[in-house]
């Protein structure tokens, strides 16, 4: 399996406090992670590194095999990764129109997105919410709405961060079950996560933070088709 991403001597600091120190991360195309770690280790400041939105200045990275710098954030990678939030934050329109935010701020045309957006809507069970308002939500529509925005966007990397958290029983059940398409669909996954659902998914591998470093593991479950 291809790299995708690559980064070496990934370190942050927080005044005299090193947050974490990463010797190497590799993200290859296609392929499906959980980070785990407990409290105040750093999850979602690395996928806050990955996504941009936290600096950050490795001794090596590249993407797709050309080295690259994340300081200041390059172009590739904001057409390339997007990030969703533990709460995500969604406009004051319809659930139809939070899903063609993405393509319509990238200048695509009305007649091109809408079938990308259907497409994204029943992929994530909410077509019948497509006039919507966000404050009629419950926690678990938002954040399959939140998944279908990413998702309408084809990104090459998908950053979750605690996607289940706030959702029990069918909700939670719903998220987990839409992983997996992600990935088969060609994006890379990395899932800042507890759940041990989440972590048990067959072919996810799981890297781990624990006193300033990062570790890997693969899932040895046979995949279910």
């Amino acid at each position: 399996m291809k790299e995708l991403l690559v980064i070496e001597g990934l370190r942050k600091d927080f005044g005299e406090r090193r947050l974490f120190e990463i010797e190497r991360l590799v993200i290859r195309q296609a392929a499906a992670y959980v980070l785990t770690g407990l409290n105040g280790t750093g999850k979602s400041t690395l996928l806050r590194i990955l996504a941009g939105l936290e600096s950050a200045s490795p001794d090596r990275a590249a993407y797709m095999g050309a080295p690259l710098s994340l300081r200041p954030y390059p172009r590739v990678l904001r057409e390339s990764v997007v990030y969703v939030h533990q709460h995500p934050v969604l406009f004051s329109t319809t659930v139809a129109a939070n899903i063609a935010y993405g393509l319509t701020a990238r200048g695509m045309p009305s007649a091109q997105a809408a079938p990308r957006v259907e497409q994204a809507m029943a992929w994530a069970g909410v077509t019948h919410l497509r006039d919507s308002k966000p404050q009629t939500l419950s926690g678990g529509e938002k954040q399959r709405v939140a998944l279908a925005r990413a998702k309408v966007l084809e990104p090459r990397l998908l950053l979750l961060d605690e996607p289940t958290s706030s959702l029990d029983g069918a909700a939670r059940e719903q998220v987990i079950a839409l992983i997996p398409s992600l990935v088969a669909a060609g994006s890379s996954v990395v899932i800042a996560c507890h759940d041990r659902d989440l972590i048990s998914l067959p072919q996810v591998e799981r890297l781990k933070l624990r006193d300033g470093r990062l570790q890997a593991r693969q899932n040895r479950v046979r995949a279910v088709s």
